[in-house]
């Protein structure tokens, strides 16, 4: 049952930010993808930091990949984690149960988060 502090999934954005350089980050890329069909009102966005660095700015990603979960009021998280998808499937499971923890609020954070559920809205 959803409760007031409970997101739907059509309200939660998972973001990771990554470079095409990274090995890593390639890696990742058909994991990362694969959630979708688990989550699938999840809003999933992949985000090369340097191919869109406007939209990162001023945010210096260093480690990689470093996830932004986000519901439409505020982030949930912001971090790098293991490029492995069971990590993130849990993180996700996490964040969409009822009492997640928020991340402490960060103005870039939330600013950035305001600039991708943008964009999703741009892309519909």
């Amino acid at each position: 049952m959803l409760t007031p502090n409970t997101p739907s999934q059509n309200e939660m954005l998972v973001a990771c930010l990554c470079a095409d350089w990274c090995g890593t980050c390639r890696d990742y890329l058909p994991r990362f993808e694969q959630l979708q069909t688990v989550f699938p009102g999840v809003q999933f966005l992949w985000i090369d930091v340097e191919d869109e660095s406007e939209l990162v700015d001023p945010i210096e990603v260093e480690n990689f990949p470093t996830l932004l979960m986000a519901t439409r009021e505020r982030v949930q998280f912001f971090g790098t984690v293991m490029p492995h998808v069971e990590t993130l499937q849990r993180l996700i499971e996490t964040q969409l149960a009822p009492g997640a923890p928020a991340q402490p609020h960060a103005p870039e954070h939330d600013a950035l988060a305001k600039r991708l559920w943008g964009r999703i809205a741009q892309e519909k």
